[in-house]
């Protein structure tokens, strides 16, 4: 499954050359996980209750191209891997009007107690059996 949504670049996501502020990616990023989350049947409200948190332990971003002010851009967002404890999240934002990649990412995440900040040995099983399903979509028949 992937996660699309769309982005509009506005003033406050730009330095002051007009073009995006490295940070602005990272919270598009960051929607697209939490989304794609949401859109498996995980709200991470719901699951602090639980007493899980996925916290980001790796984030590599490629950056191609610079977005500009008023840009609308195009945010994918899908799992790519999981090893059982580490779920890894490959995302790209793209022009709207031209396809051309602006930046490639792929984001690493653990599960932790939200109440001792320990890691889990194994991802919590409501995650593990979401995060399984999404991998085995992906591996060829």
């Amino acid at each position: 499954m992937k996660h699309i949504f769309e982005q509009r670049v506005f003033y406050a996501d730009t330095d002051c050359y007009g073009v995006v502020w490295h940070g602005a990616y990272l919270r598009w990023l960051e929607r697209g996980r939490v989304e794609l989350c949401e859109m498996l049947g995980h709200d991470l409200s719901t699951l602090m209750e639980q007493d899980i948190l996925l916290p980001v332990t790796n984030l590599n971003v490629k950056y191609k191209m610079s977005a500009k002010l008023n840009d609308e851009v195009i945010i994918e967002t899908e799992i790519s891997k999981f090893n059982g404890l580490t779920v890894t999240f490959k995302q790209s934002i793209k022009s709207k009007t031209t396809g051309k990649t602006y930046i490639e990412a792929e984001c690493d995440a653990v599960a932790i107690a939200q109440s001792t900040g320990k890691l889990y040995r194994r991802m919590p099983e409501v995650l593990a059996k979401t995060f399984e399903g999404e991998t085995k979509c992906l591996q060829p028949a």
